[in-house]
């Protein structure tokens, strides 16, 4: 069944928690909502990241984090009880880029996790 309303409003959630805490620089918040073993992968805009640890190691580098940005649009699929896709367009404020951000969450024992995260920029809009 897709988007069986009270896992998406749990989800959505969550979705809201990880904005605020990019935008905020969170590092605990973000490490918190990704799954943390090997299997987890963060494909970003210039860099490719295996494991929790190399997401974790590419965090604490980034000086300031995130650039701050606005979400322009944000589907979320909730796919059966324990899985669901967040996907969403973004654009950094004052770039010219349409962005885009595809997680896969996961139900655990300690609550929904991050999987799997693509984020990436498309050609100048402008």
């Amino acid at each position: 069944m897709l988007n069986e309303p009270t896992i998406l409003a749990e989800v959505s959630g969550l979705a809201d928690l990880y904005e605020k805490a990019l935008g905020e620089n969170d590092l605990q918040t973000l490490d918190d909502l990704f799954y943390a073993g090997p299997e987890t992968v963060r494909y970003g805009v210039g860099e490719n990241l295996y494991g929790i640890e190399e997401i974790r190691e590419f965090r604490k580098q980034r000086p300031g984090g995130s650039p701050p940005r606005d979400v322009l649009k944000r589907v979320i699929t909730v796919i059966g009880q324990d899985a669901a896709v967040v996907d969403l367009e973004f654009q950094r404020r004052g770039g010219s880029k349409i962005g885009r951000q595809s997680q896969t969450w996961f139900r655990t024992q300690n609550g929904w996790k991050i999987l799997a995260a693509h984020v990436s920029l498309m050609a100048d809009i402008s």
